[in-house]
């Protein structure tokens, strides 16, 4: 990939510029310190996973469209209880869980160390950025504006903007159109190999994978997705400009830009 082959980078915002997985380990600690105090306290990282894995498909029925976003994460906790043992929630036991979980998790947003940075060299390229999300639009404007990111990335589509989200081939052509460039001239960067990187290329544009660990592999929906050579891998965000052939500083997309 050269420089002037990319007109727009459209990012995925959770664990791609806002570190999620750490405002989830704290909003995790803190329900967990109430409805299941008996848990051993190394087992944290344990229920971290747990969430995180998602084996059941939760969040893949929300993003399809299947249930509302109250009905997953409650299906969630209730999934978290039962394997952990807590107790079964209903909706007033969950209306409180969800108060606190929410309160802990929204007060801990903060963006990548690495995010800041790439989206101004970004910016001072000429390229244009956007960010397409599989959680509500307003929420995600929230946690952009958070992270200290919604100057200068807007949230162009969220799973209720069409009503369902990625891997569909539509929400991608949707954000590219908001964004003002051709799919084929336009990166879509996330941290889900299958749902983010490789949707997105089959939807024409270059996906890319980022993968923070370096295991070169990853559980989505409880399913192992491995990377293959065919894949584009980034381990941060700070290799971005090498890949899109933005070495040198000053460097500038060419015509068609």
């Amino acid at each position: 990939m050269t420089a002037g082959t990319i007109d727009g980078v459209l990012f995925d915002i959770d664990d791609t510029l806002v570190d999620t997985r750490g405002a989830f380990a704290l909003a995790l600690a803190a329900v967990s310190a109430v409805w299941l105090p008996g848990l051993a306290p190394e087992r944290a990282g344990e229920v971290l996973a747990h969430w995180r894995a998602d084996v059941h498909g939760r969040y893949r029925q929300y993003t399809r469209g299947e249930v509302g976003y109250d009905q997953q994460r409650m299906d969630r906790a209730n999934d978290l209880h039962r394997d952990f043992g807590g107790p079964q929630l209903d909706e007033q036991g969950y209306a409180e869980w969800n108060a606190l979980f929410e309160r802990t998790f929204s007060g801990s947003w903060a963006a990548h160390a690495d995010a800041s940075v790439l989206v101004d060299r970004l910016l001072a390229a000429g390229i244009k950025v956007g960010a397409l999300s599989n959680a509500g639009t307003a929420y995600q404007v929230r946690k952009l504006t958070g992270a200290g990111l919604i100057d200068r990335v807007p949230m162009l589509v969220g799973v209720d903007t069409l009503g369902f989200g990625k891997p569909d081939p539509r929400v991608f052509t949707e954000a590219c159109a908001r964004l003002g460039t051709a799919p084929e001239r336009t990166a879509y960067v996330g941290d889900e190999l299958d749902v983010d990187a490789r949707a997105a290329t089959a939807a024409g544009l270059t996906g890319i994978w980022l993968d923070r660990s370096g295991a070169g592999s990853a559980v989505h929906a409880g399913r192992v997705v491995t990377a293959g050579e065919s894949d584009r891998v980034i381990r941060s965000l700070a290799e971005l400009p090498g890949l899109l052939g933005l070495d040198r500083p000053g460097d500038r997309p060419g015509p068609g830009a």
